[in-house]
């Protein structure tokens, strides 16, 4: 049986008996738990009532938070010709073809987003395998399918994420840093709800959200009100 440590066995009085949170509310109650030693991320966890079964159901698209992440995203960009210089002179961490394929397909994954041309998508549909389960692959619907590799890359680094129903129709999104201020905090999770919310099918009907949860990386779980 596993013992609890001290830190969580101060969740209960940090949960408290309220059935749910408005998201000022649970921001302050994270904001009681004890310290640790490194910048947590603040997440958000929605669970929605669509079927996930349903493949007219799924909830998939992307948003720009104003507040940004609060941590650096690694950039890999698959093009060719001049859109080569272009992606490094916007600061692209790594950026190439061929090469860049053959070495992904050997092991590296120092990147945490990847942007590619349209005619790269051909050469990188090999790497589906290992791109598709860290959800790297690129997508149009995700707008990391472009020429337009400077837009890609500009909207990256400020801040834009994406948001993707998993197999129990869940979103599991970080929304920031426990450093970043309330209201910051909570206007980026007031605008990914909203970007969730305007993806609905017109296939689901009724009630949308399910359950909402912010916590951090070594905090509780709060129920929030959306």
């Amino acid at each position: 049986m596993n013992r609890l440590t001290k830190r969580t066995r101060k969740f209960p009085e940090i949960v408290g008996t309220k059935k749910t949170y408005s998201l000022e509310e649970a921001i302050d109650q994270l904001g009681k738990a004890p310290a640790v030693k490194f910048n947590e991320t603040v997440e958000l966890h929605i669970h929605l009532t669509t079927d996930a079964a349903a493949s007219d159901q799924g909830v998939r698209g992307t948003v720009v938070l104003p507040h940004g992440t609060g941590r650096k995203v690694r950039i890999a960009v698959f093009c060719k010709g001049e859109l080569t210089a272009k992606a490094e002179s916007l600061g692209a961490d790594f950026v190439g073809s061929d090469k860049l394929i053959e070495k992904v397909a050997g092991g590296f994954m120092d990147f945490d987003c990847v942007i590619a041309t349209p005619d790269m998508m051909r050469d990188l549909s090999k790497l589906g395998k290992i791109l598709g389960p860290r959800g790297l692959m690129p997508s149009p619907k995700a707008g990391t399918v472009t020429m337009d590799v400077e837009r890609a890359i500009t909207e990256v680094r400020a801040g834009r994420i994406e948001f993707k129903t998993d197999k129990q129709a869940g979103i599991h999104v970080g929304i920031g840093k426990k450093s970043f201020s309330k209201e910051q905090l909570a206007e980026n999770a007031r605008h990914l709800v909203q970007a969730i919310n305007a993806a609905k099918s017109n296939a689901v009907s009724g009630s949308f959200f399910k359950s909402v949860y912010l916590s951090s990386t070594m905090g509780p779980g709060l129920p929030v009100s959306v």
